[in-house]
């Protein structure tokens, strides 16, 4: 099995790949007579000093590997670039009204100099921004309005489609004959989340696999749903399923404990997103298969770089790629020695 997972890792294994998106973002903002003297335009150069300026970051959540090590790059982003940096965040990744009140809340702080942000709305996000007259960069998800200047980010649906090629090679190799995948995917809705399973589906149906988007399971990003997800698909198919993706390492990590024990699902593929920690020491342990590894850390510290280049008066790009790459028990050792040297970057 070993060398079976070597000859996958050669065939699917591009290395470091960078994510493209096409999705646009605004450019400047007009100046409001009544915004307060605290605040700048996006087209605007501050007078201010850089360890005079306060930019804030409202993430989706910090209840959970990924966000805190987006948290980490945001913060070590201030610390070399000489800016305060607050990182705020709602309880989960459902928690849509408290993100909308942090969000409103940081808009209107006499402090708040500029905000990034990473949605879980991004209609409602883009409808609080409207008026505002501070620079906003979005990280991870886009929002659609002209006042984002920049976003930071991946292409999900076309890393996901990487990762079903190489989850279908892998089940391949692992023994089966006729490839099916079921989706564990994060909150419905968010738009993250569908991206990553449209691309899981693009991704198996062109290696020859059939995705069961009939029984797309939706866990809200947390393992204990997932669990609850995965003992419904143990029932429905006891015969066992080739590959289960989840949106998220730590439900592709809580669905494999489900099946401990279990031959009929012995050779599945587990397949995650993410690539924290957690995840890399999964990988290592046999308790996950595979992950699309995206890096939190820069996408949080280009996040704020980009915030900075805004008070400055420069024009920040528009759409910021940050890389991602697909791991597997051969390159795991090495990204998790990557990971654990960002975040154990002291802020």
């Amino acid at each position: 099995m070993k060398q079976s997972k070597k000859r996958v890792l050669a065939a699917v294994l591009s290395g470091m790949f960078m994510i493209g998106s096409f999705a646009g973002c605004g450019g400047g903002t007009t100046t409001d007579s009544t915004a307060d003297s605290q605040n700048t335009t996006a087209t605007e150069t501050t007078t201010k000093d850089r360890s005079d300026m306060t930019i804030k970051v409202v993430l989706k959540t910090l209840a959970s590997e990924y966000w805190q090590y987006v948290q980490t790059g945001c913060k070590a982003a201030g610390r070399d670039l000489g800016v305060n940096v607050e990182v705020l965040g709602a309880t989960s990744e459902t928690a849509y009204e408290e993100q909308i009140q942090i969000i409103e809340t940081t808009l209107n702080a006499s402090d708040t100099d500029a905000m990034v942000v990473a949605p879980l709305q991004a209609d409602s996000v883009a409808n609080q921004i409207a008026n505002t007259s501070i620079p906003v960069a979005a990280i991870d998800t886009q929002v659609d309005s002209d006042k984002v200047l920049s976003f930071v980010g991946f292409d999900n649906e076309e890393m996901a489609e990487l990762g079903g090629k190489a989850a279908v090679e892998a089940a391949k190799e692992a023994g089966w004959t006729e490839i099916t995948a079921i989706g564990i995917a994060g909150v419905q809705g968010d738009s993250t989340s569908e991206a990553r399973m449209k691309g899981y589906q693009a991704g198996i149906e062109a290696s020859g696999g059939t995705f069961l988007m009939d029984e797309l399971q939706y866990a809200n990003s947390t393992a204990d749903q997932a669990v609850t997800c995965m003992e419904a698909i143990v029932q429905n198919h006891p015969e066992g399923v080739s590959i289960i993706f989840a949106n998220n390492d730590d439900m592709a990590i809580a669905a494999k404990r489900v099946v401990e024990g279990n031959p009929a699902y012995e050779n599945t593929i587990f397949c995650g997103c993410g690539g924290n920690t957690a995840a890399m020491e999964a990988i290592l342990n046999g308790e996950e298969t595979m992950t699309v590894a995206v890096d939190g850390y820069d996408v949080g510290y280009r996040g704020v770089q980009a915030a900075v280049e805004a008070l400055e008066g420069k024009t920040p790009e528009k759409f910021i790629a940050s890389p991602a790459t697909i791991v597997t028990i051969e390159n795991a050792e090495e990204h998790l020695a990557e990971v654990q040297k960002k975040e154990n970057d002291t802020v």
